[in-house]
C-alpha cells in the first residue's frame, strides 16, 4: 500500500521579518520549528520525514509558497533514501512557488537511490517577476563503498523552472540500473553522483567566470559545467562525481560564491549541516 504524506508551508514577510505563516501536514512529513541564524529576515526550516526513506508505493508531496519580500532557506537534516521495491514506484514531488520580491533557497541533502529502487523525484519551481531562487539537488546511485552498485531499478528526475509561467529550464532524467546511461558519455560517464544546481536570475558575468574556473578544477576525476540560460534568466551548474561528500562540498562552494551576488548576503550554513 505504501505511505502517503503531504506538507504545506507558507512564508510571509512583515516588519522586515520572515515568519512561517502556514503549516499543515498529513502523515509523517513535518517541520518542527523555524530557525533564524541570520536574524529574523531569513527563515530557515528543516524538512523532517521520520520514516527516513521511501519504499515502493510511498508518496511524499511538498507544497511550499514564499510570499512577497519573504526569504526562506529549506534543507533536510540528513540524506533522503529510496529503498528497493518489489514493483511499485515511490514518488516524491515538490511544488515551490515564490511570489514577487520573495526569495527561496532550496538546499535538501542528497537522495540515495538503492539498488532495486524505483522512484520518481519531481521539483517544479514557479517564480513571479523579481523573485529569486537558488536550488541544489543531488542523486547518489547505489552504495559503491559497500560494493552495492545501482544495477537494478529505475530513477526518474524532473526539474522544471518557470518565471511568470514561461519555461526557463525543463530537465528530464531517466536512469535505469545497469543501463548504458550509467557509463555512456551522453549519460553519467561512470559517475555515481549527479548534482544539479540552479540560480535565477544568473549572477553577473564575473561571478560566472569564477564558477567556470572552479568547475574546470574538480578533483578526483569529477566533472562539472556551468551554463547561463536565457540572457541571464538562470544559471545552471551540473556536477558528476564519485562521492556524496565531494558533491556536497562542490554545491556548497557554488552556493557560497553565488549567494552574496544574488542575494546580497554572505552564506550562513544551516546549523544542521554541522551535526
Amino acid at each position: 500500500m505504501g505511505w502517503s504524506a503531504a506538507l504545506e508551508l507558507g512564508f510571509a514577510a512583515e516588519g522586515g521579518a520572515t515568519w512561517l505563516a502556514r503549516r499543515a501536514h498529513r502523515g509523517p512529513f513535518v517541520v518542527q520549528r523555524p530557525f533564524f541564524p541570520e536574524g529574523r529576515d531569513v527563515c530557515h526550516v528543516y524538512l523532517l520525514h521520520p520514516p527516513g526513506g521511501l519504499v515502493g508505493g510511498d508518496e511524499l508531496r511538498l507544497d511550499l509558497r514564499v510570499g512577497p519580500a519573504a526569504h526562506t532557506l529549506v534543507t533536510t537534516p540528513a540524506a533522503g533514501k529510496a529503498y528497493r521495491t518489489t514493483g511499485p514506484v515511490a514518488r516524491q514531488s515538490h511544488a515551490l512557488t515564490v511570489e514577487a520580491g520573495g526569495t527561496l533557497e532550496w538546499l535538501p541533502q542528497e537522495t540515495i537511490v538503492y539498488d532495486g529502487a524505483s522512484v520518481e523525484i519531481e521539483t517544479r519551481v514557479d517564480l513571479a517577476p523579481a523573485a529569486r531562487f537558488f536550488g541544489a539537488e543531488t542523486l547518489c546511485f547505489g552504495l559503491p563503498a559497500r560494493q552495492a552498485p545501482f544495477a537494478r531499478g529505475s530513477c526518474r528526475q524532473i526539474f522544471d523552472l518557470r518565471r511568470a509561467g514561461a519555461p526557463i529550464l525543463i530537465e528530464r532524467g531517466r536512469f535505469a540500473g545497469g543501463a548504458p546511461v550509467q557509463t555512456a558519455s551522453w549519460g553519467l560517464c561512470g559517475a555515481t553522483v549527479l548534482t544539479l544546481i540552479v540560480a535565477a536570475p544568473a549572477p553577473e558575468a564575473a561571478i560566472v567566470d569564477g564558477l567556470r574556473a572552479l568547475a574546470a578544477k574538480t578533483p578526483d576525476g569529477d566533472r562539472a559545467a556551468v551554463t547561463v540560460l536565457g540572457d541571464g534568466a538562470a544559471l545552471v551548474v551540473r556536477h558528476l562525481g564519485g562521492g556524496a561528500e565531494r558533491a556536497r562540498a562542490f554545491a556548497q562552494t557554488i552556493w557560497q560564491s553565488v549567494r552574496p551576488a544574488l542575494l546580497g548576503r554572505a552564506a550562513t550554513a544551516p546549523r544542521i549541516w554541522a551535526t
